[in-house]
């Protein structure tokens, strides 16, 4: 059975990214990173997350970190330019991205935010993050996706 195109993927053939989808069985709950990493026999360390923080100035920023990392708001908020940044509130997810938790890409968002993508990321040939769908997961190279959203990459996380 085909799979049914996210945003994410249609930005994606717009752009003429290469990439590939992976599906994961996701009616168990399990759809944390580290349970989607491992349904879909991958290290935790390529699959990423999406996070959506908001800063003191109101703007809005994405942070694509790996599943295995939590993010550290004080090194995001240097990142992002902001005096403090935080996380915003899972009910704001949706009409902020157009995307809900768990199913949140870094790709096609309501409107284009400013994002940044963990510097390990450049050591990997490809990497997996949301396809905007809970149960799917889009599988490409990083630095195109860099390209195609204009992200940088930069270091957020909690060492």
């Amino acid at each position: 059975m085909a799979i049914h195109k996210t945003n994410a993927m249609r930005f994606l053939d717009k752009n003429k990214i290469p990439y590939n989808t992976h599906e994961y069985e996701s009616t168990d709950g399990r759809i944390d990173g580290v349970a989607v990493a491992e349904k879909l026999n991958q290290n935790p360390e390529h699959v990423f997350k999406t996070l959506v923080l908001q800063g003191a100035s109101r703007e809005f920023y994405v942070f694509v970190l790996p599943v295995t990392c939590e993010i550290d708001l004080k090194k995001a908020a240097k990142t992002a330019g902001e005096k403090s940044i935080d996380m915003i509130h899972v009910k704001d997810l949706f009409n902020t991205t157009g995307y809900i938790r768990g199913g949140c890409s870094p790709l096609a968002m309501k409107k284009s935010f400013k994002t940044f993508i963990q510097q390990s990321a450049q050591q990997l040939n490809l990497f997996f993050f949301s396809a905007g769908k809970i149960g799917i997961q889009i599988e490409a190279k990083p630095h195109d996706i860099a390209n195609a959203i204009n992200a940088t990459f930069a270091d957020f996380v909690i060492d």
